[in-house]
């Protein structure tokens, strides 16, 4: 096994040389110039919209072609003899062996990363923020630590946490996964863990240090969302909620406030909008806003608007069952956890839980369709990836207990297990734009991996908490 994640170590660090990219190659085919105007078919844009968006489309995801649902069955060493198939053997491995290859793979796939993101000596760091950063490696190994035990992990992450601290001294950016929040909220937990009273109590004095510009956004990446969830991670894992529910409770008041003002009494209850278009996704939009707003207190007329506000989004779905990316929009082509269903359906279990109602239970199985015929994305990441979309099952499981939904969690952790190395290496598969980070490279998939260890514990990485 190592031997097989030391040829993708190589493997990838071609990929990175020659700066292969998905994104640069051409979306859609072009007219062929030969052609002259006669020799051309009669033009019919209708059909040729609908070409272009299935080509378009196809270009975004490899067709799954895996079973829909298999039971987990005892592989003699006849019937393995008959399986030729590499995808279809993993898959049908029995689930107590085939964790064992997540394990293997995911601790290969996180030394990799802390060899490419950190060295041996530790690095200058440029980008801390975990999204893309150092905080997103330190992430990963709080997470090896917490299934693993090894305590040179919780160190290691302690060491790069600290190292993010000073990098984000002055950073007006205030999120969980993009800003200094994120920094001391993990620093915080990470120091609970290590008994390290006097740290703990550094980073919680840092983070209630943080102002809030007064022109923030919303949302969950750079906004007051994002704020808010490194308070609930906060609250969450130091225990006796170490933060001022007066404080958070402002936040919250400002964005009902700014979500009432822009809806302004319209059909959705909520609207909020960044860079101009009032977005749906988790990244940017609704899902990620409803979806932190659910951790907090809420008045009774807040719920009702959180509630209304998903309906509207589930009854202005696409037919396909897709969702747009902003409100408006006709291009049914993301299916992302930033843009698109699978964001949307994570909030949807969320809500079925909070909230106990069974229609949006009942749209995050419809939205999980979607995933499943359409997810299977040319990318490996967990912001617009498969690792990313796995969750949208793994969610599922843990809400329902249907071995469905772990099924097709585990048929997608095997196509990467199976394939992602291959497909990255030869340039068929886009590793990520920084292929070692938590949200868009293999620092996501090995943070996945881990997770399918234990599937029915399994949270999207710094989003389900």
């Amino acid at each position: 096994m190592r031997k097989r994640f030391f040829k993708f170590y190589i493997q990838l660090k071609i990929y990175i040389h020659r700066h292969l990219s998905l994104s640069r190659e051409p979306l859609l085919p072009h007219t062929p110039d030969s052609l002259s105007r006669s020799d051309q078919p009669r033009r019919n844009p209708f059909l040729e919209r609908k070409g272009e968006r299935e080509r378009e489309m196809a270009d975004r995801f490899f067709p799954n072609e895996m079973p829909d649902f298999e039971a987990e069955t005892t592989i003699d060493e006849t019937s393995s003899e008959r399986i030729k198939d590499s995808l279809t053997e993993v898959l049908s491995l029995p689930y107590k062996t085939l964790s064992e290859k997540f394990r293997r793979s995911a601790l290969d796939l996180k030394d990799t990363v802390v060899r490419e993101t950190w060295g041996h000596g530790g690095k200058r760091v440029q980008d801390f923020a975990l999204y893309t950063g150092t905080l997103g490696t330190a992430y990963l190994l709080y997470k090896a630590y917490q299934v693993t035990k090894n305590k040179d992990d919780l160190a290691l992450c302690s060491e790069m946490v600290k190292a993010c601290d000073s990098a984000s001294h002055g950073s007006r950016r205030v999120t969980f996964i993009c800003g200094r929040a994120g920094v001391c909220a993990l620093g915080a937990v990470v120091a609970k863990h290590s008994g390290d009273e006097r740290l703990l109590h550094h980073y919680l004095t840092q983070f209630k240090e943080i102002k809030l510009p007064k022109d923030l956004p919303n949302e969950l990446l750079y906004g007051r969302a994002g704020f808010l969830l490194a308070c609930s991670f906060l609250n969450k894992h130091i225990g006796k909620d170490p933060l001022s529910s007066i404080r958070t409770r402002a936040v919250v008041d400002d964005i009902i406030k700014a979500g009432r003002q822009l809806a302004n009494k319209g059909t959705c209850p909520l609207m909020y909008e960044w860079h101009g278009k009032k977005y749906w996704g988790a990244a940017h939009g609704l899902a990620g806003i409803m979806h932190v707003l659910m951790d907090m207190e809420l008045k009774p007329d807040e719920v009702e608007d959180v509630k209304g506000t998903l309906r509207y989004m589930i009854k202005n779905c696409f037919p396909s069952g897709n969702y747009p990316s902003s409100e408006g929009s006709e291009s049914d082509r993301l299916v992302h956890w930033c843009h698109g269903a699978p964001g949307v359906a994570l909030t949807l279990v969320k809500a079925s839980e909070v909230f106990g109602c069974k229609e949006f239970l009942q749209a995050a199985v419809d939205a999980g369709e979607v995933v499943w015929n359409r997810g299977l994305l040319k990318r490996v990441g967990v912001c617009h990836g498969i690792s990313g979309n796995t969750y949208v099952f793994l969610s599922l499981y843990r809400l329902t207990g249907n071995v469905e939904f772990l099924y097709r969690a585990k048929a997608f952790a095997c196509f990467l297990l199976d394939r992602a190395q291959n497909l990255i290496s030869e340039g068929k598969m886009h590793g990520g734009d920084r292929p070692y980070s938590l949200f868009e490279g293999i620092g996501g998939m090995a943070y996945l991996f881990l997770d399918m260890i234990e599937p029915s514990e399994a949270r999207f990485p710094a989003y389900e908490l």
